[in-house]
């Protein structure tokens, strides 16, 4: 099964953070991760994630840009995770934290347990 991980990816601590994340469980379980970049274009945004069997988008913040991305792609979510609601603290231009990296990761796996 493909889970498609649609990252924020914005400047802030809190965007990269969902890029990391993303690009960790790409390489702990390859073939069954896809990260996408939410900066690119709707069309493109459907063609890549529209085909995986699972869509997960990771916001950095309760601004939620890649949720607004995905919506104006026509792509409904499967999961909806957001960073500082697992206790990150958005910190502008901070280093993102192994122990945050790892905070999203367990939050991703969760939703991804039974799949």
């Amino acid at each position: 099964m493909t889970i498609a991980l649609v990252t924020c990816s914005g400047v802030s601590n809190t965007g990269k953070l969902t890029t990391q994340a993303g690009m960790l469980l790409m390489q702990r379980k390859p073939g069954r991760f896809l990260c996408i970049n939410c900066k690119q274009s709707a069309e493109s945004l459907r063609l890549d994630a529209g085909g995986a069997e699972h869509l997960i988008v990771l916001d950095g913040c309760t601004d939620c840009c890649a949720t607004k991305k995905i919506t104006v792609a026509g792509l409904v979510p499967h999961a909806h995770i957001i960073a500082t609601e697992l206790g990150i603290r958005k910190n502008g231009m901070a280093e993102v934290q192994y122990d945050e990296i790892e905070t999203l990761v367990r939050a991703i796996t969760e939703q991804t347990r039974d799949e």
